[in-house]
């Protein structure tokens, strides 16, 4: 399954502090309805995601009924991303 979608980077202050990019709605029904498959764990599924020229692995974070794609600060520097920006991410997922 691939999921193409855009979003804001946002910063969640949590006890690990990371940039997120949330999935939208649809794409989030979608990768629910293939959580059973794909899912270890807490609900955390694993992807492959590709923001600009980048990609790197990593796992969905399930967050109020959504999901939460993990930036890390080395996707944002390549990519010149700062918080508050808007951005296409695909996700590839292993259905």
């Amino acid at each position: 399954m691939e999921l193409r979608f855009d979003g804001e980077v946002i910063h969640w202050r949590g006890p690990a502090p990371y940039h997120f990019v949330r999935v939208p709605d649809g794409e989030a029904a979608a990768l629910r309805a293939a959580s059973a498959l794909v899912s270890y764990g807490w609900g955390v599924i694993p992807v492959a995601a590709t923001l600009g020229g980048t990609r790197w692995t990593t796992s969905l974070f399930p967050r109020e009924g959504g999901y939460l794609v993990p930036v890390k600060d080395a996707v944002r520097r390549a990519e010149d991303v700062r918080l508050g920006d808007t951005v296409t991410v695909t996700l590839t997922v292993d259905a």
